[in-house]
């Protein structure tokens, strides 16, 4: 299974990633070990989505950071 998850880091901001081991990755942001929010922890996975695929859920990340992709998440997951 391939996840895009959303955390929300302690900036009160999000982060998408897309992973084929979601638990891996989530210990690896909790120990700082990601550069992009080891200065934002710490960090709640809000949510995540799962797919067979790996192309379908990389399209999926890159449709959630875009515009009406975050116009999404704020409606649906806040």
């Amino acid at each position: 299974m391939f996840y895009v998850y959303v955390l929300l880091c302690k900036d009160d901001k999000t982060y998408l990633g897309c992973c084929d081991n979601l638990k891996e990755r989530i210990i690896r942001h909790e120990k700082g070990n990601v550069p992009a929010t080891k200065d934002r922890l710490p960090i709640k996975l809000i949510s995540y989505f799962a797919f067979s695929n790996k192309y379908t859920a990389f399209n999926f990340e890159k449709y959630l950071k875009s515009g009406s992709g975050r116009a999404f998440m704020k409606k649906h997951l806040f």
